[in-house]
């Protein structure tokens, strides 16, 4: 029998110098998504201290925290890991700190790439990348921008430690001017934490962050005067402590744009 032979139509092959890339693994909104979801817990407080100002009580689940301590951890010990910061006059600062994404100092502020011992901020974490996004967004107050952070400055405090009254504002006028909205996120012991638009400590308001903790402070209040007056010791989940063996007290990431 001879065979028969049908036009069988060739499908249209895409030139590939016009194709999609094409990921095998979940792209980056994705994963910062589904990290996302197991570290904020389904109920918690929200408190508007201001205009711009929200603080979210009980926003992270024990998962997330500890993940959180955990990255920090990977990156602590290694270069442009934690090291005890000095200011202008070469006094050190009451606590030890590192930066994720690009580099902040105290005195060099963000004119230099590396440290003086010659390290580089290690990357961003895309899941505080994601925390950050999606608490500005549950934040939902009128004049907050929407912003993508690209540095994380993580502070470790212990029970003797404080911050001095402050403003973050090294960051580019423009993202000042347009009041892009710093992220807090407090992890391990309550600290006291005072805020207010003066340098007046007997005209500012006191708020206590407790671990799992979220403070967002953008558009009218993006350049508060905050500091840390107090380590309340003994005052963090003891779950959070048994699992991590966080030492020091009370880590504090804080992220933002540049």
């Amino acid at each position: 029998m001879s065979k028969q032979y049908h036009n069988i139509p060739c499908p249209n092959i895409e030139d590939e110098s016009e194709a999609e890339p094409f990921s095998l693994i979940m792209t980056d909104k994705v994963r910062r998504n589904l990290v996302f979801d197991r570290w904020r817990n389904s109920i918690f407080d929200r408190k508007e201290l201001g205009p711009g100002m929200v603080l979210f009580k009980n926003y992270l689940t024990h998962m997330g925290q500890v993940d959180i301590v955990n990255i920090c951890q990977k990156w602590a010990m290694g270069p442009g890991g934690f090291y005890h910061p000095s200011n202008r006059n070469g006094a050190k600062l009451r606590l030890h700190m590192m930066c994720f994404g690009r580099l902040w100092d105290p005195v060099t502020k963000y004119e230099k790439s590396y440290r003086s011992d010659g390290s580089a901020p290690p990357p961003l974490p895309y899941e505080f990348i994601s925390l950050a996004e999606n608490a500005i967004q549950d934040a939902q107050v009128h004049g907050l921008p929407s912003t993508l952070p690209d540095i994380c400055v993580a502070n470790l405090y212990s029970i003797y430690d404080r911050l001095g009254l402050h403003q973050d504002c090294d960051e580019h006028v423009g993202g000042l001017d347009r009041g892009l909205p710093v992220v807090s996120i407090s992890i391990g012991n309550s600290a006291e934490f005072l805020y207010g638009h003066t340098r007046d400590e007997n005209t500012l308001e006191k708020v206590l962050l407790e671990s799992g903790d979220v403070l967002i402070f953008g558009g009218k209040s993006r350049l508060i005067f905050h500091g840390v007056k107090k380590i309340l010791s003994d005052s963090g989940p003891s779950q959070l402590f048994q699992e991590t063996l966080l030492k020091g007290g009370r880590l504090n990431l804080t992220l933002k744009h540049h």
